[in-house]
């Protein structure tokens, strides 16, 4: 039973192919493409209006110089959001709640904010190691305190995601499956969880989009401390 819970978390495979791939592009074909013509309809205004708004809120912490990743920025956002959405359907895989992928998103994108740091302005990169006016005693174990919890931020990015879907996903399962067992011995119980399930379900939809946003809001926030 519990190895059955945990199988919603392995990667599908179709004759020993990892479909990861494809359940990661597949959200991008749902998006409307843009066209030529001066009036729009409805669908694609909806989707302008929201890329503006996500574009809008990723921005405001950074400077002007900070603007020029406002495309990778947005396109994560946007790939992480539909991920996590559609993972909340029946019979779908959801690719985040892998800490592979999460820290193959992480790392990477961390590290292009720490070098750019240190190429723009090495001093003051370097510089958030050693708070001003540190005792002379404590030096040394506030570099090694600060530079561990630097190194620590993308295995925080990565974990921080992982877990949440996970959790949630989890909680879905069993309650779902309490709601199934409980129906022929104690209907009314079965109802009660099921309004609960209704409630999580809810509760995970908005788990979903916040881990998103808080996923690239970090980083845009370690990118405006190397810009």
């Amino acid at each position: 039973m519990n190895l059955s819970f945990f199988d919603q978390f392995t990667s599908p495979c179709l004759l020993g192919i990892p479909l990861i791939l494809l359940s990661m592009l597949f959200p991008a074909l749902l998006l409307p493409t843009s066209n030529n013509r001066w009036i729009t309809n409805r669908l694609l205004t909806l989707q302008l209006w929201l890329f503006n708004l996500i574009t809008k809120q990723l921005m405001l912490p950074l400077n002007n110089k900070g603007h020029k990743w406002a495309m990778i920025l947005t396109s994560l956002m946007l790939l992480l959001l539909t991920i996590n959405l559609l993972g909340l359907l029946p019979y779908t895989f959801t690719p985040t709640t892998q800490l592979s992928m999460n820290m193959a998103l992480a790392f990477p994108l961390w590290l292009a904010t720490l070098l750019t740091g240190l190429r723009n302005q090495p001093s003051m990169s370097l510089g958030h190691l050693l708070p001003e006016g540190t005792p002379t005693p404590l030096i040394p174990a506030l570099i090694l305190i600060e530079t561990t919890s630097l190194f620590i931020r993308p295995l925080a990015l990565g974990v921080r995601l992982t877990a949440n879907l996970t959790a949630g996903h989890l909680l879905i399962q069993l309650i779902s499956t309490a709601t199934f067992t409980l129906l022929p011995i104690m209907p009314a119980v079965s109802i009660l969880t099921t309004s609960i399930l209704l409630l999580l379900t809810i509760l995970e939809v908005a788990v979903a989009i916040i881990q998103a946003y808080v996923f690239v809001l970090l980083l845009s926030l370690y990118l405006q401390e190397n810009i």
